[in-house]
């Protein structure tokens, strides 16, 4: 099988153009739901110049284009959804018209605000998703409640809430106001509601929070709706698939 250099795994190139991950994408070809030139793909290793008619359940997908991603300052109030059932905001309906359609880095809850990655590269996005990337998130977190700075400690060996454990987690007290109290988090899961469960374990309820940073990208002086091109230097400085 050809393996120059002008060409890549049929399983990246889709990953590339958003139509999954790798790993989704290797499900779709065991399933018989990718075909190439007509005829059925066996095989994630099948290699491509990525000129080829691709199709996926017998729909043809466009030529992918070079990895792109944006650092979306998400204000709350939107759904992190291409289409919500319920008819609430989405994320995907408030951005620009000159941004091409693309898939968000994990969720944010329709009440948190902060940096929401979003990339055309579904190989991209998984790997900024995946635990073992050791990617940090950071949060400021608003509770209510009477905030232990021992109970924060224990909370970097990992802690475990109704039968999920949620890895080590950085958690500092900032400051107190009356019943409220703002604590910096720093975390490299982002399971789902992973910050309300474990701190409602500690007895606090969260009533505001904001993604500051998500690896090198931050919110800055970014102002809510706000949308940023990261270089494509910047992404290969992160990334190199």
């Amino acid at each position: 099988m050809e393996t120059s250099q002008n060409k890549e795994r049929i399983a990246k190139v889709l990953a590339r153009a958003g139509v999954a991950s790798r790993r989704g994408v290797e499900r779709m070809i065991a399933d018989g739901r990718i075909t190439l030139k007509d005829k059925p793909v066996t095989s994630p290793a099948t290699f491509i110049a990525g000129t080829e008619e691709i199709k996926v359940d017998g729909k043809t997908i466009a030529r992918s284009e070079k990895t792109r991603l944006w650092m979306y300052h998400k204000p709350r109030g939107l759904v992190t959804t291409h289409y919500d059932p319920g008819g609430r905001p989405t994320v995907f309906e408030n951005l620009p018209k000159e941004i091409p359609r693309v898939i968000s880095v994990g969720r944010l809850d329709i009440n948190t605000e902060g940096v929401l990655l979003l990339t055309n590269d579904g190989g991209l996005a998984r790997f900024l998703e995946l635990p073992s990337s050791g990617i940090k998130r950071k949060y400021r977190v608003r509770v209510h409640g009477i905030v232990k700075a021992e109970d924060l400690k224990k909370l970097a060996d990992g802690v475990t809430v109704n039968r999920i454990n949620y890895g080590p987690i950085i958690a500092k007290l900032e400051k107190v106001q009356g019943s409220n109290a703002w604590i910096a988090m720093v975390l490299t899961e982002g399971k789902n509601r992973e910050i309300k469960n474990v701190l409602g374990h500690l007895g606090l309820r969260v009533t505001r929070l904001i993604r500051t940073q998500f690896g090198p990208f931050s919110l800055r002086n970014s102002k809510p709706n706000e949308i940023i091109e990261i270089s494509s230097k910047q992404i290969q400085k992160l990334w190199s698939p």
